[in-house]
């Protein structure tokens, strides 16, 4: 096959598709988006931004949020193990995708692969995602895409209380959370949630137990708020404890495997606290809005090799602000002023040393013009960005007898963006933009000098490495009528100084292949379909189908790491009313495809072909007052073997023999809300 990403996309697009319906589908999605320029319709923008309510989320029973997210068309999600992963937009993960809580800039030290997102779903309202560059808004980090994580804030009258239950059968693992919130007539707000999560070890196709994937989670939330004349403001604190243990290779060599049911943290495992305290503010000015966001965040970050002895140890402590002026200059033409700044401490408390002590600021700024004729919306902006690293001497990493010496390294970049939205009728709606991105080097990318424990490789930075940019091309087009919506993209997105890591030969350090960060130019392609169709005929019947395409490769030979497989998705569903107290009864069959992936990265290994059987189901019943929503998932039905690429146990420098994926897990869950 000469060009398979051509032949499967025409492929596709011939074919019957089928949908999926739940209360909020894609073709009639049609919210409010914050993150981006201005809060407008989808329609209105040419950035390729949607926005996914938690409910629609949470549909198909979710592990984490970034196995949430993965169920969209584009993205994916790098795993180690079910509990530990992180997003994957277009073939970009880590310090290339941006992640916002509340507003704001929110860092897990992702420069690590085994470091996973380490956000739950738990008391979130919606996610909304930008595919592709967003320096100009957001500054460096933004290259491949924003996940903009948005905290539930009461909006109804009156006292709530919610509850919501879910059990794993794979992991023998639960998932609960309560919250209260209340909303006065004052028009004050105050909300608090609590939940904790707890997972057994997970089992493979094979019925084969992966030993220490077990991982525990406790979680609260607050919140208060309030609108005075012109002033919002809303308050929101998060709290999270994770407890994940880490899969390394022959771990039942050393560690005497427990109880089944067992939730023991005595293997080695991670353990991340976090606490973020955050302020939105907007002003209704006399003919302008502004937004004020500020905020604090902790994230403690230590490793237990086992039997509690902590290893690395290190706390990132971050200072956040973002400002944002809105203004009609006509009444055709917003102009807005974004700026941003960011202070990070990184501190080592522990005897393993990963990165060093540092300090780093980041600024920009950017000027932002949307222009509205007729049936066009035109936008174009300018964006400035400046980030500076000061590491300081970190014994034992930082010595006389290492290549890498404390630094102190600005860099400075601009960005820009141009792009139209045309809506020629109420069907049809055309995107198209170019915008490029920048992302100075990571800490990691930086300063490493060591044994990186977590890949069984000697790591080794350089201070000298340019600032990585990229220039990406997006063309979407969608079709939306009473019984079809289709949604087709593709997208270019060209870099030059890629970073990525390289073996030195055959060189060692007491058997350890020792890896160096280096850079050249590189390309990323592919395409995103997404066809719905719901007959006049079969009213209760939507039919759906989902296809992604993309590769990657190194201008001088290779390719890049972490790919996604092309994949593809089908699926049927029935909703229908029963009677009063059965109601929005839902059925979901959906089949997954995902081909091969052939072209793997230098230290990666190729993955097979495999198909996936899920079923999604739920009801909504009628209890004296109150509804209870019910929903029936099974994942994995035919108890398939399989490997993903983007799961690090197939990695050939670790595991001789890949560890696979989970297998079959009904997954049940009750959730209901409550008048107080």
């Amino acid at each position: 096959m000469k060009n398979p990403l051509l032949l499967v996309a025409a492929f596709c697009m011939s074919m019957p598709v089928f949908a999926q319906q739940q209360q909020d589908t894609i073709h009639t999605l049609q919210d409010v988006v914050v993150t981006g320029i201005q809060n407008s319709g989808p329609k209105a923008t040419s950035l390729h931004i949607e926005s996914y309510p938690l409910k629609q989320l949470e549909v198909k029973s979710p592990f984490n949020l970034s196995d949430a997210l993965a169920e969209i068309p584009g993205i994916s999600e790098l795993t180690t193990g079910n509990a530990i992963s992180k997003p994957v937009i277009r073939g970009l993960y880590g310090n290339r995708i941006l992640v916002l809580l509340s507003g704001l800039r929110f860092d897990n030290q992702q420069f690590q692969d085994e470091h996973g997102l380490g956000l739950s779903q738990i008391g979130i309202d919606r996610v909304e995602v930008i595919n592709g560059p967003a320096s100009i808004l957001y500054g460096t980090d933004a290259i491949g895409g924003v996940v903009n994580v948005i905290e539930e804030t009461p909006t109804q009258p009156g006292k709530t209380l919610d509850f919501t239950t879910r059990l794993y059968s794979n992991t023998l693992g639960t998932l609960t959370d309560v919250g209260y919130s209340n909303y006065a007539k004052n028009k004050t707000w105050c909300r608090i949630r609590g939940g904790i999560e707890n997972h057994a070890d997970y089992s493979d196709g094979n019925g084969n137990r992966v030993l220490d994937s077990r991982n525990k989670g406790y979680y609260a939330k607050a919140g208060f708020g309030f609108q005075r004349g012109n002033w919002t403001m809303n308050n929101t604190y998060d709290f999270s404890y994770n407890q994940f243990g880490f899969i390394v290779p022959d771990l039942n060599l050393f560690l005497q495997p427990d109880s089944r049911w067992s939730r023991s943290m005595q293997g080695p495992h991670h353990n991340v606290m976090l606490n973020v305290l955050s302020s939105q503010n907007t002003f209704q000015l006399k003919s302008s809005v502004l937004k004020v966001n500020v905020g604090v965040q902790s994230n403690h970050r230590m490793e237990d090799e086992g039997g509690g002895e902590i290893s690395l140890n290190m706390h990132l402590l971050s200072a956040l602000e973002n400002a944002r002026w809105e203004k009609y200059l006509r009444s055709n033409i917003l102009f807005v002023l974004n700026q941003q700044f960011t202070f990070e401490n990184n501190t080592n408390l522990g005897k393993r040393i990963l990165i060093p002590d540092a300090n780093m600021l980041e600024g920009n700024g950017s000027g932002f013009l949307r222009f509205y004729l007729h049936k066009v919306n035109i936008e174009a902006g300018l964006g400035y960005n400046y980030k500076n690293i000061k590491t300081y001497l970190t014994p034992p990493l930082n010595t006389v007898t290492k290549d890498v010496h404390p630094f102190d390294i600005g860099r400075a970049s601009a960005n820009g963006m141009i792009g139209m939205s045309y809506n020629p009728n109420h069907w049809l709606n055309i995107k198209a933009n170019i915008a490029s991105g920048d992302r100075a080097p990571n800490l990691a990318e930086l300063s490493s000098d060591g044994l990186h424990e977590g890949y069984y490789r000697y790591e080794i930075g350089n201070p000298n490495l340019k600032m990585e940019q990229n220039i990406n091309g997006d063309l979407t087009v969608e079709v939306n009528n009473t019984e079809w919506f289709v949604s087709a993209s593709g997208y270019y997105d060209r870099f030059f100084n890629y970073i990525y890591l390289a073996g030195d030969g055959n060189a060692n350090y007491f058997g350890f292949p020792i890896y160096n960060f280096k850079q050249q130019d590189a390309k990323i392609y592919g395409s995103e379909l997404i066809a719905q169709y719901k007959p006049e005929a079969l009213k209760w019947y939507e039919f759906k189908e989902t296809f992604s395409a993309i590769k990657g490769v190194l201008d001088e030979g290779g390719y890049l790491p972490y790919i996604p497989a092309y994949t593809n998705k089908l699926s049927i569903i029935f909703t229908k009313d029963i009677n009063d107290k059965y109601k929005s009864l839902y059925i979901e069959p959906e089949f997954e495809y995902v081909f091969a992936q052939d072209h793997p990265a230098q230290f990666e290994s190729s993955t097979g072909d495999y198909g996936l059987i899920n079923l999604y189901s739920g009801i909504v019943t009628h209890w004296g007052q109150h509804d209870l929503s019910w929903n029936f998932t099974i994942k994995n039905l035919l108890n398939k073997e399989y490997v993903d690429h983007l799961s690090r146990l197939k990695d050939p420098t670790l595991f001789p023999q890949p560890i696979y994926n989970q297998g079959r897990n009904f997954i049940l869950s009750l959730s209901t809300r409550l008048g107080v």
